[in-house]
């Protein structure tokens, strides 16, 4: 029997708000979408929060047996987000601040991205399509709604036609709004403006002369609307219907609605079975937010820099602190949690190392009754908790647990003896497996090296920008510091470099 069949996941659906034993549009198999970064700033934690909540959802069913395709969009295109399609192009601003081409700013923040996501061990995705390179599919999805009379154009945008849409579809069937509400409540239209009701969005909106990133369409250069781009890159890539979508909570509403909007009516259908939100971050009680002056970025709390934090904290132990809440719930930074936070990882992490270095004893096929019921109860519930709409705190909370026994193991208070072969490859596999493979928790020397890697690599940008330059001082110093340091630089054809360390 396959441990998604033994163990069968549940998940609370934002769709119906009920929790609901997750069945697969096709056995053994998972198609998941997140809405993914927008490139043209840094990656904030809450950002963070969502990316690791389904890199373990992801995790977790591959471990039960599921083939998983994850697919996380680049938002790359320079639109007008929110939902009064109103505002500037964030990435243009960007490019002309710093005297760069858009697509060198997109490189920028993609990388940095990456870079976040490899600190926090957020495994890369199966497909990470890009926006800019689907711009041909969201034209045909924006005439395909023309076509079907959901969507009108004016003087070269095209808006979707939400009223229309709701004659014979629930808009608001995710979020819950109403319509009548939402009529009433949203700004008022003015004579400037070209849709025909204040809830219409845009599909397609016409480029300003000062508008960098545009396109040719049949409705003349532009840009697509802030929706539109994801219906395009999930169905693409998961077909018309798939199983799970999902991303920050304040994606609900408009995003979510709005794809849920575009997609049905393109195609006839609901786009997603099952629609999970991760919620929103707090510090010390407060929201997190700029102009509170109380949010900050995962490189300052990794380094400490920052006048809320006491100190610098590892990627294991944030990583290890967000999951000690289930990803539905609000999380509250303080340095007291960290800390806390920062012990409580530590312990586990030292069992996950000691357990590595356990064998079982020889001949051990029988054990103690009791001991191998409390030892086989701890693995069970590892699985039933975590199939329980991924709750990871209860899980940890066995992991402690499982900690102790192994603890005691050490320690001699258990005698190996006493535990049959398979009961204890069961634990000590279970111990390292949700430690490792679903909730991505590294021993700090493994991470270490990757934080290594990292660094040698921004050298290594570094020096090839400067022989771009013909900076040729400044690229020789980063190459012979390197090589003090004990890491060798190898220049290689068409500008590569690769590098190896000296032991």
């Amino acid at each position: 029997m396959a441990l998604f069949d033994q163990y069968p996941v549940s998940l609370t659906n934002s769709l119906s708000g009920k929790k609901e034993v997750f069945t697969p549009l096709y056995p053994g198999k998972v198609g998941m979408y997140v809405c993914g970064p927008t490139v043209y700033s840094n990656v904030h934690l809450g950002n963070a929060r969502t990316f690791m909540t389904f890199d373990t959802v992801a995790r977790y069913f591959r471990y039960l047996g599921y083939k998983v395709r994850y697919v996380r969009n680049i938002t790359d295109v320079g639109h007008l987000e929110g939902d009064v399609d109103e505002g500037e192009d964030k990435i243009a601003k960007k490019a002309r601040l710093e005297q760069l081409e858009p697509m060198e700013i997109v490189k920028q923040y993609t990388e940095d991205f990456h870079t976040v996501m490899r600190q926090f061990n957020i495994l890369p995705p199966s497909i990470e399509p890009t926006a800019t390179g689907h711009i041909v599919e969201q034209i045909e999805i924006t005439q395909r709604l023309i076509d079907k009379g959901l969507a009108y154009e004016v003087n070269g945008s095209v808006y979707f036609d939400v009223k229309k849409y709701h004659q014979s579809h629930h808009y608001g069937i995710l979020s819950g709004r109403k319509i009548e509400e939402l009529m009433e409540s949203g700004r008022d239209l003015d004579s400037q403006d070209e849709k025909r009701e204040k809830i219409d969005f845009a599909l397609w909106k016409k480029a300003s002369p000062a508008h960098i990133m545009r396109w040719p369409s049949p409705w003349g250069e532009g840009f697509p609307g802030w929706h539109i781009e994801c219906t395009v890159m999930s169905t693409k890539y998961l077909g018309e219907t798939f199983d799970i979508h999902g991303g920050g909570l304040d994606l609900k509403f408009p995003h979510h609605e709005c794809e849920i909007a575009q997609a049905t009516g393109a195609n006839g259908k609901p786009p997603v079975k099952y629609w999970l939100h991760s919620n929103m971050l707090t510090v010390n009680g407060q929201k997190m937010s700029k102009s509170l002056g109380n949010s900050f970025l995962p490189s300052e709390l990794f380094s400490g820099n920052h006048k809320l934090l006491e100190k610098g904290y590892s990627p294991s132990t944030v990583r290890f602190f967000m999951l000690q809440s289930h990803y539905s719930s609000t999380l509250d930074f303080s340095n007291e949690a960290l800390n806390a936070a920062e012990k409580g990882f530590r312990k586990l992490a030292n069992a996950l190392k000691l357990v590595k270095g356990f064998s079982a004893a020889p001949g051990a096929t029988v054990g103690d009754a009791q001991l191998e019921k409390e030892l086989n109860r701890m693995v069970d519930e590892c699985f039933i908790n975590m199939s329980d709409d991924f709750n990871t705190a209860k899980t940890l909370a066995v992991l402690f647990e499982m900690s102790s026994r192994i603890n005691d193991i050490k320690s001699g208070n258990i005698q190996l003896s006493r535990i049959s072969n398979d009961t204890f490859e069961k634990f000590k596999s279970t111990y390292i497996g949700f430690m490792e493979d679903i909730l991505g928790l590294q021993e700090e020397s493994a991470q270490n090296d990757a934080l290594l890697k990292d660094v040698i690599n921004v050298l290594i940008d570094l020096r090839k920008k400067a022989k771009t330059d013909r900076n040729y001082s400044l690229s020789d110093r980063i190459r012979d510091d390197l090589k003090q340091a004990g890491v060798q630089l190898k220049d290689g054809k068409d500008g590569e470099i690769t590098y190896s360390i000296e032991s």
